[in-house]
């Protein structure tokens, strides 16, 4: 999650239920002035969100930002435009060395405003299968149950 001196804009809340996250990290991100305001506006879905790598940049896809309700037509936006991902050299060589030889997928976490700029949180990992959603709600929900024990016996 963000740091607490940032003002959340959405959150892919499926993304931990559907990859193992292993690795998380902090990217800006190339907008347009009407995606900015739309952001402010928090009028985005990242759900279906994902990084692909086109030569030597990295490019977020699949996020959705509505277009700015006060724009005009020519100054508008696409919606679900590729937008490019601000990177150092480094972790863009590292990131495409895991994607390669690792076979994990990169999809975004969170989108927030950092000192003003837009961010958005990164997550590195492997895709899970039903079996493994499955056996981790179950343990999610066998500690809950162990907490919930331990808390109504406190009060006995």
């Amino acid at each position: 999650m963000p740091a607490a001196d940032t003002t959340l804009i959405a959150a892919n809340r499926r993304a931990r239920r559907n990859y193992d996250i292993t690795e998380t990290l902090e990217a800006g991100i190339v907008l347009h002035g009407s995606e900015v305001k739309s952001l402010r506006e928090a009028t985005v879905q990242i759900a279906d969100g994902y990084v692909r790598f086109e030569g030597n940049e990295a490019w977020l896809q699949g996020v959705h930002i509505a277009p700015y309700l006060f724009s005009q037509d020519h100054s508008g936006h696409d919606p679900d435009r590729h937008r490019k991902l601000l990177l150092h050299r480094r972790e863009l060589d590292r990131l495409r060395t895991m994607v390669d030889l690792e076979r994990v997928s990169i999809v975004p976490l969170s989108l927030y405003f950092k000192d003003g700029k837009a961010k958005v949180e990164l997550g590195v990992g492997k895709g899970r299968k039903l079996h493994d959603k499955r056996a981790v709600e179950a343990e999610r929900d066998a500690d809950r149950e162990i907490q919930r024990a331990l808390a109504h016996r406190g009060r006995d």
